[in-house]
């Protein structure tokens, strides 16, 4: 235990001293959390601007204008004619326009379809969804107000026109994202990669260091020669410290960002620590084989994007080719992920996500054994050379 103690406070003297380790692992999680998580405080798009043509111009006409303009999603911008959406559209003034036909009400008062059309800038996913959910449901509500008034008028009472507009109605109730929002799915993924990222790479540079600076040996002989004894003690300041940033966000970052934890947080603090003491280990593993700790900076920041594409958070992990698959299995980031999301967003537990749970587990043991070895390896590689040397 002393020398477990000795090691924890080794490796506090080296975070406190390197000033890079102490900004990646100390202020990055907080100052990236907050700046990254802004981006979506609002989580959806308001007002996105789209060109109307009414070559109509009758009540009705008016009528879906006025409805278009009274959603949150929508704003109307006027167009004379077709030619002009087209070029308010491809300068970057709308993102597409919609066209009323002339006889649009005259078709609809004498029980024949009538025709809209709209155009959609798909070069932008998000504003082109949004609009043409929003549009859509706008276009059938007009039309069930047009069908219950022709009903009306043809002698139906209000129950029965009713029925006779919506012959089908759906209950539709979308659960756990309830705004169907992009910044409701995505904020707390990106949060919980935040985390990842900032101790995946301050741990291996931490330990890359001891490499470059040839301190393997010095904190092998602190250890006793105890291996299981260095890794525990290195990472016991890095534990700590990640799961108190791990209650932060569930109860700052959460809270700031309209986050809504759904499950129970002795599940989600349990999951949390399992996953911190794999990266911990990860990290480990992965900078003992850079020689400098610039060039583990150097690699392992490009690592966040590629580690959120194949971990099946953004993509349907079915959807991801085999290999991909391959490679995201052996992240901890993708059991962790499929776990923390069904805590935090549909009020799941570690027993709901027990294929998860072991699979973490088992990185986690395999990731454990491979450090050992190549822990050993290094040493004994030291300890040849120094008699060499001599």
């Amino acid at each position: 235990m002393k020398e477990i103690i000795e090691i924890f406070k080794r490796e506090l003297r080296n975070v406190s001293k390197d000033s890079s380790l102490f900004l990646i692992l100390l202020l990055a999680p907080i100052l990236y959390a907050f700046m990254y998580g802004s981006i979506y405080l609002n989580k959806g798009e308001e007002k996105v601007k789209l060109a109307l043509i009414d070559d109509d111009g009758t009540s009705i006409s008016r009528t879906l204008t006025q409805q278009f303009n009274s959603t949150s999603m929508i704003e109307i911008v006027p167009a004379s004619n077709i030619a002009e959406g087209q070029e308010k559209m491809y300068q970057g003034e709308v993102q597409g326009y919609f066209y009323i036909q002339s006889g649009f009400e005259r078709n609809i008062l004498s029980q024949k379809q009538a025709n809209v059309n709209m155009v959609l800038n798909a070069s932008r996913f998000l504003p082109s969804s949004d609009l043409l959910s929003t549009a859509t449901k706008v276009c059938l509500t007009v039309g069930a107000g047009v069908r219950k008034t022709y009903f009306n008028k043809q002698g139906m009472g209000k129950d029965e026109s009713m029925k006779m507009t919506n012959p089908i109605n759906m209950d539709y109730r979308p659960l756990y994202n309830a705004s169907m929002t992009y910044g409701g799915f995505l904020l707390p993924g990106l949060l919980a990669i935040i985390l990842q990222q900032t101790l995946l790479i301050g741990v291996a540079a931490a330990f890359t260091s001891e490499r470059e600076e040839n301190k393997l040996l010095n904190l092998y002989e602190v250890s006793k020669q105890s291996i299981s004894k260095m890794i525990f003690g290195k990472s016991i300041l890095y534990f700590f410290a990640f799961m108190i940033f791990g209650l932060f966000f569930a109860v700052v970052n959460f809270s700031v960002f309209g986050v809504e934890i759904r499950g129970n947080a002795i599940d989600l603090a349990v999951i949390f620590a399992l996953f911190i003491s794999t990266i911990i280990v990860f990290g480990m593993l992965i900078g003992s084989f850079f020689k400098t700790k610039l060039f583990a900076f150097q690699v392992l920041v490009f690592s966040s994007y590629p580690i959120f594409l194949i971990t099946g958070y953004s993509m349907p992990y079915q959807a991801l080719p085999k290999f991909v698959q391959f490679l995201s299995d052996a992240l901890p980031t993708s059991p962790f992920l499929k776990t923390f999301i069904s805590i935090v967003q549909s009020g799941g537990s570690l027993s709901d996500n027990l294929p998860s749970v072991i699979h973490l587990i088992i990185l986690w043991i395999i990731f454990e054994g491979l450090l050992i070895l190549r822990i050993k390896y290094l040493v004994s590689s030291s300890i040849t050379e120094n008699k060499n040397r001599e």
